[in-house]
């Protein structure tokens, strides 16, 4: 038993922590408590991290019999064809029931889900299907599945930081700057990238940078990484040997050049995995397949794939190192570009999980490491070594594909280690991103959003609509000023009303195209589905909330 002297400033402590943690439940944490908390998180997210790299080497070493997941493509070339066959399938029907039962669409959630949440949600995301998820991508990224690891994690942080936020009941600037920390932890962890990380979380998940929210991003940050190097030390992701400089600033043009053909592949893999989506999507409707089925079909195509050419298999470290040393030759980086792009779309089209960021990267360097042949080939007089194409290949797909020309910049020095090749990949890297933004919704997050009716990409102006339902605005008919029951009845009849559940998205058209003042609230529950009236939406009203939510939105992106 502890002397009396000892038990007293113990229990002291322990009565002054319950009632701080009673004071930030009830009026939310102060700037110092708020620090402290973000520190927490980005320690939890950074081990979250660590604990998914490790499962996946674990479960792979099972598996495929090898734990090193930087040679995984050599060891699977020496296996029989009906294991690199088999392993796959079985992965794929293990997800699909996962996400079968514990996803109400089997869908896996991933960086757009976490892009909506701070959006849409005040910075919570889906808890049930977030594990789920987080458990489909581990199979997945383990089995062969051809995908990347970041999304799985920055989701899995995204519920690490819902989980707090709804403990101390945190408001919806409290819930992103949380959400935000957590990212950044996420990817800092992953890729071993500080700087990258917390500019990632500012840039796709709260897609501004406001001064409130960089200093616990940043704290949470940095405490992502260190957990990531205790564990794996603090060697870059890629070590490959310097790539050289720039001869001279005539080889800028043909960066540029780069550029434009990295966009355009960033497209065409983004929109081969939309087509596989829809594809799929139609195939299960038409052929009446059950929705756990789906994972395991994509499985069989990727084992088939993967007999011939299982570079495809997981991140794809192996092949991403090569072409960024230029082993590699040039009809390889065409046919294993062009292979990897038809994985990936198979591998989340056929919704097995996993991210696109470490696919995008495989494809950007192979896709460099091309063009840098060419290039070096036709002016070998004023061109650098083909390696630093490949390197502004990487980063130029990547920034691309994510919409993140600034974080995707600085996770290619972090990840290289190299400084040197800064102004190549900045060259290509702004030009890939502004030909790719045109081409989709910005991004392949924001496109996946809006390929579901939700509308990010134009930015609040579109989706702030989206957050306030009609039975919320409206006025009601018992209101003193509500509008006259006959005229209500009658815009009904011809057809001009609203359901109490729509979003002033659908409301705020009706005004211009009807030219009204107000329009009739009805809910569907009288007999038969008859409209029942409940109230209107008057245009004032709906302009004041609208209003409202701007300044509210532009109050936090410049505080």
């Amino acid at each position: 038993m502890a002397p009396a002297p000892l038990t007293r400033p113990i229990k002291r402590f322990a009565v002054t922590c319950r009632r701080g943690w009673r004071m930030v439940r009830a009026h939310g944490p102060n700037a110092f408590q708020f620090w402290l908390i973000a520190l927490c998180i980005g320690i939890a997210a950074g081990f979250a991290a660590v604990w998914f790299r490790h499962a996946i080497a674990a479960l792979q070493s099972r598996l495929y019999g090898t734990d090193e997941l930087r040679m995984l493509h050599s060891f699977a070339d020496t296996l029989p064809w009906y294991m690199v066959l088999v392993i796959p399938i079985a992965g794929g029907l293990v997800v699909g029931q996962i996400l079968h039962r514990f996803t109400p669409d089997a869908r896996v959630r991933s960086v757009a889900d976490v892009i909506e949440g701070a959006a849409l949600h005040d910075g919570r995301v889906e808890t049930r299907a977030g594990i789920a998820s987080a458990f489909a991508s581990l199979i997945t990224l383990s089995s062969g599945g051809s995908s990347g690891r970041e999304g799985p994690v920055v989701h899995i942080a995204g519920v690490i930081a819902t989980w707090v936020s709804d403990r101390i009941h945190a408001d919806g600037i409290t819930g992103r700057d949380l959400l935000g920390c957590a990212v950044a932890a996420a990817v800092s962890a992953s890729f071993n990238a500080p700087i990258a990380g917390a500019l990632f979380a500012l840039e796709v998940v709260l897609r501004h940078f406001a001064v409130h929210a960089f200093a616990p991003i940043v704290i949470a940050s940095v405490a992502g990484t260190v957990i990531s190097r205790l564990h794996f030390g603090q060697s870059a992701e890629y070590v490959a040997t310097s790539p050289g400089a720039l001869q001279f600033y005539v080889e800028l043009p043909a960066f540029l050049i780069l550029g434009a053909v990295s966009g355009l592949v960033a497209v065409i893999l983004m929109r081969s995995i939309f087509y596989a989506e829809t594809v799929g999507a139609k195939l299960q409707r038409r052929l009446k397949l059950p929705r756990w089925l789906r994972p395991g079909i994509a499985g069989a195509l990727l084992g088939l794939i993967a007999i011939w050419f299982p570079h495809i298999i997981g991140v794809g470290y192996e092949t991403t190192r090569d072409a960024l040393l230029g082993d590699l030759f040039f009809w390889e980086t065409l046919v294993f570009a062009v292979v990897k792009v038809v994985a990936v779309a198979i591998t989340i089209g056929g919704r097995m999980g996993g991210g696109v960021f470490s696919p995008s990267l495989m494809v950007g360097a192979l896709v460099g490491l091309g063009f840098g042949m060419v290039a070096t080939a036709i002016f070998p007089e004023v061109s650098g070594t083909h390696q630093l194409y490949a390197f502004a290949g990487m980063g130029a797909v990547a920034a691309a594909v994510l919409g993140a020309p600034i974080s995707t910049t600085l996770i290619v020095f972090e990840l290289t280690g190299d400084w040197q090749i800064g102004l190549a990949v900045m060259t290509s890297v702004s030009l890939s991103t502004a030909l790719a933004s045109r081409l989709v919704d910005r991004s392949f997050f924001l496109t996946q959003l809006e390929r579901r009716a939700i509308h990010l990409a134009p930015g609040p102006q579109a989706y702030l609509l989206a957050m306030y339902r009609a039975g919320g605005v409206m006025r009601s008919t018992v209101h003193a000023e509500g509008a006259d029951p006959d005229i209500c009845w009658q815009m009904i009849e011809a057809g001009t009303y609203v359901d109490i559940n729509a979003t002033l998205e659908t409301v705020m058209p009706i005004f211009d195209r009807a030219q009204v003042r107000f329009v009739p609230v009805v809910s569907l529950t009288g007999p038969q589905g008859a409209p029942e009236l409940r109230g209107a939406v008057f245009h004032l009203d709906a302009l004041k909330v609208y209003n409202r939510a701007l300044a509210a939105t532009a109050a936090e992106e410049h505080s």
